[in-house]
């Protein structure tokens, strides 16, 4: 079974890039973003009723990736973040089997890695959060998730090769342990 290593926080901290470089390095898969895909697809439309799709679509990222590694599998977000989209964006109409998959699912990563928002400020059209302080709020309260729920996490910050070799030692941490 291998170890699963969620790459979280709040919108444009990284985390993609993140995923896909740990997996280069380590040689193993890595679980898109769902959601990436989904509001591309839509032009940009997503709706309350979409948010069991979405979810079940991050669901099926996370598992094929899984099934296709041996020591570990990273994956950019999880869905826990899918439920706090859902709150932030329809508030009331995330789907009660969403939040107790979120925290079920939570338990069976090895690793969180926290994406601290300390990048410079770049738009995005899928970007939700138009200046910074918003969204430095926004990754705060994706740290309090983490907190709250007591999982395994390491802050991630800093620019370029530092930011990889912290999110590297982690990872290199966990598959010796």
């Amino acid at each position: 079974m291998p170890k699963r290593v969620a790459v979280f926080g709040t919108e444009s901290t990284g985390k993609s890039a993140l995923a896909a470089a740990l997996a280069e390095h380590f040689g193993e898969p890595w679980a898109s973003e769902y959601v990436r895909w989904f509001w591309d697809d839509r032009a940009g439309t997503i709706l309350p009723t979409d948010l069991s799709a979405i979810a079940r679509g991050q669901i099926a990222n996370e598992e094929t990736a899984a099934a296709a590694a041996d020591r570990v599998v990273f994956c950019d977000t999880d869905l826990l973040m899918n439920v706090r989209w859902a709150d932030e964006l329809f508030p009331g109409h995330c789907p009660g089997w969403l939040r107790g998959a979120a925290d079920t699912r939570s338990r069976d990563y090895a690793l969180y890695l926290y994406c601290e928002p300390d990048l410079p400020w770049a738009e995005d059209p899928q970007r939700s959060f138009r200046d910074a302080a918003a969204w430095r709020e926004s990754a705060s309260r994706c740290l309090v998730m983490l907190e709250e729920r007591r999982l395994p996490w390491v802050r991630i910050s800093g620019q370029g090769a530092d930011r990889f070799e912290m999110a590297k030692v982690a990872v290199d941490a966990i598959l010796a342990g």
